[in-house]
């Protein structure tokens, strides 16, 4: 249940002194805030109410003449968001070697302490970074690896933690093997499987994604995590799109490696993200840029990046805010009614296919679709030039297809227009300037 006394009593938390030295007041910005506290209903009903989320809609300032189905890149930040983050950097800026330094890097702290508690954490479990991929790096780079040890991922995991690998297979002289996984999967048991099956006595590390970023698969990372440390495999986990996107805790996981990006799902300032590391696997990562040996147990060996502004990082806690008021679970649910409100739609058509399962213990909100006949890179062009939508043109080894990725501020109106032109391309093939000259 959506409870009033759970959602006030977050509006105290992220308080802070810079805050109290600028005129930025959290509370009096959304209008909606009286209107959320009082709303009750299980996840499923409030997903479909309308009214609710027309609200929750008016607390972003995003350009309402395009349709952004690409929020899984990186998503806006509601106004409250902004502008903590715009008052905590003009403050900021009086001094920052006073404000910057002694003010506001303290109360990153209080940030630590309220991820941590979303997580499930400890906070001495919890750093600070700029985004997924400087988490995963962290990790896949601070293992001592010798040549001819082997590192697992699967061919869809993201490209760019692929590449990382890569370059210590020629730094170092280890071997990256990756393998196929259904698409859609929807037998959890099977994916342990095929991890487990192309494990090798040279497996030093797996490399995994909670959810994958180019179909929406929730892959099963505890049964893989399990499985693994009875051989002694550490396995990092890819959170990237999963951590406030739907609802789940670490001991969910039970993980002892976790990156994930705050840009996106949770709505934070663009250029933050969280590294989770169990505190007695700390001492044994290096960190990516060198930490002084007496910090070799301390998390926070891994935020020693040089001097770095603390605006965006403090303004986590206005982010955290307003995913709490909403609450985890009728988010999850949202996002989840939103994905199937297009998909489910789209489906009726016999060309339309879906690289995406339905299934709610394997997917939520991110969904992959695409034509029969029709080249995915082409569907992305004509949408962006005939309709003004930014969808994500997939084209990979094993599939092709668009990944769609909707987000609380989306409205169903806009998901329609999305409707109406798949159905149009579905019916009547693209216009002929986006074809092949004979």
């Amino acid at each position: 249940m959506y409870s009033r006394r759970k959602f006030l009593g977050t509006l105290g938390l992220p308080a802070a002194a810079s805050m109290m030295a600028t005129t930025f007041n959290p509370a009096s910005i959304p209008g909606y805030f009286e209107m959320l506290a009082n709303k009750s209903g299980t996840p499923d009903q409030i997903a479909q109410d309308e009214d609710f989320w027309h609200e929750i809609q008016q607390a972003f300032t995003v350009d309402r003449s395009l349709v952004n189905l690409n929020n899984g890149g990186v998503s806006p930040a509601p106004a409250i968001v902004q502008q903590a983050m715009k008052a905590h950097l003009d403050y900021m800026n009086q001094a920052p070697v006073y404000t910057m330094w002694r003010i506001l890097q303290p109360q990153a702290e209080g940030v630590r302490q309220r991820l941590a508690r979303e997580f499930g954490a400890s906070a001495e479990e919890i750093a600070l970074t700029r985004n997924a991929s400087e988490g995963l790096q962290i990790c896949q780079n601070g293992f001592d690896f010798e040549p001819g040890d082997e590192v697992l991922t699967t061919t869809q995991d993201y490209g760019r933690m692929i590449n990382t690998f890569k370059q210590r297979e020629r730094r170092d002289g280890i071997v990256l093997k990756q393998f196929s996984i259904p698409i859609p999967a929807e037998d959890p048991d099977e994916i342990v499987r095929l991890f487990e099956a192309n494990i090798t006595p040279k497996t030093k590390a797996i490399l995994m994604c909670h959810i994958i970023n180019i179909t929406g698969q929730i892959l099963p990372v505890k049964g893989v995590v399990q499985m693994a440390r009875k051989r002694g495999i550490p396995v990092i986990v890819d959170g990237a799109h999963s951590f406030a996107h739907f609802a789940f805790k670490q001991e969910d996981l039970d993980c002892d490696y976790f990156a994930t990006s705050l840009h996106k799902w949770l709505l934070a300032p663009i250029g933050t993200g969280m590294l989770y590391v169990r505190k007695n696997k700390i001492k044994d990562l290096w960190p990516m840029q060198a930490a002084t040996e007496a910090r070799d147990e301390d998390i926070r060996k891994f935020e020693e990046i040089g001097t770095h502004p603390e605006a965006n990082q403090i303004a986590i806690s206005e982010a955290l805010t307003f995913h709490q008021g909403i609450g985890a679970e009728n988010k999850e649910a949202r996002l989840r009614y939103l994905r199937d409100y297009w998909a489910n739609r789209l489906l009726e058509h016999d060309r339309i296919y879906l690289n995406t399962s339905q299934d709610p213990r394997f997917s939520c909100c991110i969904g992959n679709v695409g034509i029969r006949g029709i080249d995915t890179s082409l569907v992305g062009k004509y949408m962006w030039d005939e309709h003004r939508i930014i969808i994500t043109p997939i084209k990979h080894k094993e599939f092709e297809g668009a990944r769609v990725t909707a987000n609380v501020y989306t409205t169903i109106e806009e998901l329609e227009r999305f409707c109406d032109a798949m159905e149009y391309l579905a019916n009547n093939g693209l216009p002929a300037k986006y074809l092949p000259a004979d």
